[in-house]
């Protein structure tokens, strides 16, 4: 499955070093300078959906 990254609400959009999400049936995360690198990854449960929209 090929996951469809954006940049974190919360990432300042005008330096490169941003942290990227991506959803759909895990959360993934990865650093943005360095697409290619570890990507972290969270199970659906363990994030509220509060915490999602926040995203």
């Amino acid at each position: 499955m090929h996951a469809e990254w954006r940049k974190s609400t919360f990432s300042n959009p005008t330096e490169a070093a941003c942290v990227e999400v991506s959803y759909a049936t895990d959360l993934r995360v990865r650093d943005s300078k360095n697409p290619d690198g570890g990507t972290l990854r969270f199970p659906e449960s363990s994030w509220s959906p509060q915490r999602l929209a926040d995203l």
